[in-house]
């Protein structure tokens, strides 16, 4: 299933594509797209419903991020070998873990606004991953029968704030509108191997990443089974697993993203996203 939400910002209704690519709308079956709503047994009695019987959106207007609301928007850093080679990192030895604000999360196709005091926000193309049950101690054999569904995010960066201020990563990673997520959260079933997914960033019309996700150091199996030795994953948790090589830290000269860019991104199957970026007022 391809599940979304449409509508003004903070007025979503929750819709699922029929076969023709035509939003139904779901809501009267599915109120808010979040949390206990994407356990296996409420994803099993919205995939036994007729699209069909759905009411057709003629027009869906704005698309909204892919969940409602999540517990928590982790991230993995330096996870494709590539990428850690740019930026002139050894491959870690263990997936680097770090969070975004929940604030953070925006439509796929909302303009991205960068901070007043930012001179290097860059861009991350990203496959995310989306808890479908608690998990605690899973074993890697058995990590991907927690997983929810997957989504195309952007993991914008503001690199100064990332790493040239005291602290951690989250505060260049949180700002709002930094995390776009969506358009859809398609559900597991419809992808069978997580590790054959190609994706790409363009800036501007030029493709400055291009890749797939058998690059990832770690791989979602791997990363599901690793967080769940130290926490307690939750439904509706999003967990975005790292970004190819391409981003503007790693480009020589290095560039970053300023008000008029347009970014275009996708992860083969899970659909596309644009934002346009900007300036903060």
């Amino acid at each position: 299933m391809k599940l979304l939400r449409f509508g003004p910002a903070g007025s979503e209704k929750t819709g699922m594509l029929d076969a023709e690519g035509k939003v139904r709308d779901l809501s009267a079956h599915l109120p808010v797209l979040a949390g206990a709503a994407l356990t296996p047994d409420s994803l099993d009695r919205i995939r036994a419903l007729d699209p069909a019987s759905l009411p057709l959106v003629e027009e869906p207007g704005r698309i909204g991020a892919c969940l409602a609301s999540v517990p928590n928007f982790f991230c993995i850093g330096l996870n494709y070998a590539k990428h850690a080679a740019e930026t002139g990192a050894k491959n870690p030895k263990e997936p680097i873990l770090f969070s975004k604000a929940t604030s953070s999360l925006s439509g796929p196709f909302d303009p991205v606004v960068i901070p007043r005091t930012s001179e290097k926000s860059d861009w991350e193309v990203e496959l995310g991953v989306i808890i479908g049950r608690e998990t605690l101690y899973v074993s890697e054999e058995d990590a991907l029968d927690h997983v929810a569904g997957y989504c195309v995010i952007n993991d914008v960066s503001e690199r100064a704030f990332q790493a040239e201020r005291s602290g951690q990563w989250i505060k260049g990673k949180s700002a709002p509108t930094f995390g776009p997520c969506g358009p859809y959260l398609v559900t597991a079933d419809e992808v069978p191997d997580p590790q054959a997914l190609e994706l790409s960033l363009d800036l501007n019309g030029e493709r400055v990443q291009d890749s797939d996700t058998s690059d990832m150091i770690f791989s979602v199996r791997e990363i599901v089974s690793y967080m769940s030795q130290f926490m307690k994953l939750m439904p509706g948790d999003i967990i975005a697993t790292g970004t190819p090589s391409g981003v503007g830290l790693g480009m020589n000269p290095q560039r970053f993203l300023k008000p008029g860019d347009v970014m275009e991104l996708r992860v083969a199957g899970l659909g596309e996203q644009r934002q346009e970026v900007v300036a903060a007022g």
